[in-house]
Parts: structure tokens; C-alpha cells; sequence
């Protein structure tokens, strides 16, 4: 499965920046609740923008949105 998890909104958060709508795709089922989900998650950020969703605390359903793309 993919998944496409974006911010939903502006953080600037222990020196991380998140800006609303930077997403990324993963292939993991339910991306935020598993250990393993969030750091796939963290490393696509990572990969893409550089930035650290884990350092900023925002590996959370509240700070992200999941989207089943197919």
C-alpha cells in the first residue's frame, strides 16, 4: 500500500521548519502507528526536504495528514 503523508500546517519547532504541504509517499500500512512507520516516514522527510519530523516532535497525526493512494 501507499500512502501519502503531508503537513497540515506551518511548525517551526526545536529549530526544524515544516512548511503546509510538503508531503512525502511512503509504502507502509498505517504510516504513524507503528515505531517503524514513523521512521520510514522521518527518513522520506530527511530524504526529500531535509528536515527531521522527529526532531521537531511532529510524527503525529495532529501535525501530519495520511492519505491512502492506492
Amino acid at each position: 500500500m501507499l500512502y501519502k503523508v503531508t503537513v497540515k500546517s506551518n511548525l517551526n519547532s526545536n529549530g526544524v521548519r515544516l512548511e503546509k504541504g510538503m508531503s512525502v509517499e511512503v509504502a507502509q500500512s498505517l504510516p504513524l502507528s507503528t515505531l517503524q512507520g514513523k521512521e520510514q516516514v522521518n527518513n522520506a522527510f530527511k530524504a526529500k526536504y531535509g528536515v527531521d519530523v522527529k526532531k521537531a516532535c511532529a510524527l503525529q497525526s495532529i501535525y501530519l495528514d495520511v492519505v491512502k493512494i492506492n
